[in-house]
């Protein structure tokens, strides 16, 4: 019975996949207006950090949005399809959550934070004013 439950679902994903990409291309919304010099600086600091996240993952969708939203330039890495990238978050941040995104500091230090709300929290405080 359980492979028949996974079939089932593996099924499901696949034909809701595109409708969940596209729905979240139509309504991501209009990113933020900056100067090119305040594009640059936000860039700079988008540099140190990563998300870990799956295409279809509802809560790495909302992220997503955001980080459009918000016209940030952060590094997308698949841990649904990509081995290295999925080893990489579990030594990393203990486990195999998504999303998750990682924040190098100045000193070298890694922070891996969890939980679309915080992600999204974070990135709004940190890059949400154009000033």
């Amino acid at each position: 019975m359980r492979p028949i439950i996974r079939l089932f679902f593996r099924t499901l994903r696949l034909v809701l996949a595109p409708f969940m990409l596209l729905s979240e291309k139509l309504t991501r919304g209009s990113a933020l207006e900056r100067s090119p010099a305040q594009q640059a600086e936000v860039d700079a600091e988008t540099a140190k950090l990563a998300l870990y996240q799956f295409s279809t993952c509802p809560f790495c969708i909302k992220v997503r949005k955001r980080m459009h939203q918000l016209n940030l330039n952060v590094e997308q890495r698949d841990t649904q399809h990509n081995a290295t990238h999925r080893q990489a978050l579990e030594q990393g941040g203990g486990r195999v959550k998504v999303p998750c995104l990682l924040i190098t500091h100045d000193d070298g230090r890694e922070e891996w934070m969890y939980e679309s709300d915080t992600i999204n929290a974070y990135l709004q405080e940190r890059f949400g004013s154009a000033a």
